[in-house]
């Protein structure tokens, strides 16, 4: 069984990021990057069905500028076999995403897709929504547990009434959510080898997509800062200010 696994160059999830002075944009300028964490979950998951005997093949897909080869050997690194890059500086939303990982997938005819359920920098989830309408296989989306049949996935996903679970016939396309598994530390030796792993670069020409903006961002802004608190002598003084300043009651 062949999985292809997409995954996203985001700001590093440690960095407090800034907004331009003129409100268009986060500012991502000398700022650490790193794999978007919900695709680091994809892409361990992907690598333990492989360790189970479930899976043949691991092929990372990534779409953007050229510094996204560092997010793919990262994959590498962790156990994809291969990877393929497909290269833009354009600003991609989730339906133009959606639309070359579909191409991506008609190349490749794997048996599951799997990608992180949203990425933290314009947390979106849409895209393995679309992905699946447009190439109308099955989807499992917020997968807390993924589980191998013969010609089928079990997939358990997290509801707001809790746990459900789905049973989809492959190919399939998944989502994976934080608690699906806890990605593996990279070792050097895995880096170093990830160098010698092939990574194939495609464009947006190749596979005859238009990715030009359905969105337009007017205004980005930062969130207001919060006030400071403040100390009640009892109850009943806390019940006043709700009901009189807050006038929450």
């Amino acid at each position: 069984m062949k999985v292809l696994v997409a995954v996203k160059r985001v700001v590093d999830y440690n960095v407090k990021v800034r907004v331009k002075a003129d409100g268009s944009d986060v500012d991502i300028a000398n700022v650490k990057m790193s794999m978007n964490p919900f695709d680091e979950i994809a892409v361990e998951e992907a690598v333990r069905l492989k360790e189970a005997g479930k899976v043949s093949e691991i092929v990372a897909v990534s779409l953007g500028v050229k510094q996204c080869e560092e997010t793919l050997r990262t994959a590498l690194a962790m156990g994809a076999d291969r990877a393929i890059l497909v290269e833009t500086d354009a600003e991609l939303q989730p339906l133009a995403v959606a639309k070359l990982l579909r191409e991506v997938a008609v190349r490749e005819n794997p048996d599951l897709m799997i990608l992180g359920k949203q990425a933290i920098d314009d947390d979106a989830n849409q895209t393995g929504q679309m992905l699946s309408a447009l190439l109308d296989w099955p989807q499992g989306t917020f997968a807390s547990k993924v589980a191998v049949e013969e010609g089928t996935l079990l997939v358990t996903r997290e509801i707001d009434g809790g746990l459900e679970t789905v049973k989809l016939a492959l190919p399939a396309v998944v989502t994976a959510d934080l608690r699906l598994n806890e990605p593996r530390y990279v070792k050097l030796p895995n880096i170093m080898a990830a160098k010698k792993k092939p990574l194939e670069k495609l464009s947006a020409a190749d596979l005859g997509v238009d990715i030009a903006p359905r969105l337009k961002t007017l205004k980005v802004a930062e969130p207001a800062k919060r006030s400071a608190g403040i100390k009640v002598a009892n109850a009943a003084e806390l019940v006043a200010r709700l009901k009189n300043e807050a006038k929450v009651l």
